[in-house]
């Protein structure tokens, strides 16, 4: 038996049905575990902030612009005239 890290929902997990590295998800609040331990099992929530930090990493790679910003600049270009 295990404790959700976020929300403390006890959850029955069998060591010899898990293994390390494992994903399990909360049934009341589906947050994400990694299980770290298995005898006994013991787990650590995964943060979503790492998954949104990839996604953020992702789209700020330069390859993408702005369409409203090159207008902009190109309505302050005229108004330089």
């Amino acid at each position: 038996m295990v404790r959700c890290p976020k929300c403390a929902t006890e959850i029955d997990v069998d060591e010899d049905e898990v293994e390390e590295g494992e994903i399990l998800a909360c049934p009341e609040c589906e947050t994400e575990m990694e299980v770290v331990q298995i005898h006994p099992v013991k787990v650590n929530a995964i943060s979503d902030d790492e998954d949104e930090e990839e996604e953020d990493e992702e789209s700020d790679d330069g390859d993408e612009f702005d369409e409203d910003e090159v207008e902009e600049e190109e309505d302050k270009d005229k108004e330089d005239i």
